[in-house]
């Protein structure tokens, strides 16, 4: 497909769920082989992500629909954070599961997702987001003003019993 498209970012609902399910699909995919069937994790995926949808949750996700279908996903976890007696905010983002089909990409509609995003944390009165880029996302996140920072640490749990 060539030339101008309408894409049109929004919130997600709970009617997206098995086409974000999808999308997920894809996206893992891209980096690592699949460890259960496809449609198992279609249908796991579809049930949990119609239930994060739902109001109330901590989780928040927008999508990019092009040429009638999703095209791009991003997701917010809103992590609360203690009580302050300070100025500070009580809450965290972590942002996930920020995918654009292949074929889309290079299109601003990954600038697009983020600034929703971005737009809404500074309206909750986010404090801090956070996120795992990789090597080649890096540059992106860059230009959304995310830095890297020395004064966070990781402790990846192992994978063995």
């Amino acid at each position: 497909m060539h030339g101008a498209r309408t894409v049109l970012i929004r919130a997600a609902d709970p009617g997206d769920a098995r086409d974000l399910a999808r999308l997920r699909y894809q996206f893992r995919i891209e980096s690592d082989a699949p460890a259960e069937p496809e449609l198992e994790f279609l249908k796991r995926c579809t049930a949990w992500m119609t239930e994060q949808l739902r109001p109330g949750t901590g989780w928040r996700c927008w999508v990019a629909v092009a040429d009638a279908r999703l095209a791009g996903t991003l997701w917010l976890s809103l992590i609360g954070k203690l009580p302050n007696p300070n100025a500070h905010s009580e809450w965290h983002g972590y942002i996930s599961s920020f995918y654009v089909l292949p074929e889309l990409r290079n299109q601003s509609i990954g600038s697009s997702l983020m600034t929703a995003c971005l737009q809404a944390c500074d309206d909750l009165g986010v404090d801090a987001i956070f996120l795992w880029p990789t090597a080649r996302s890096r540059p992106f996140y860059v230009r959304h003003g995310f830095g890297v920072r020395d004064d966070l640490m990781e402790r990846r749990q192992s994978s063995k019993p």
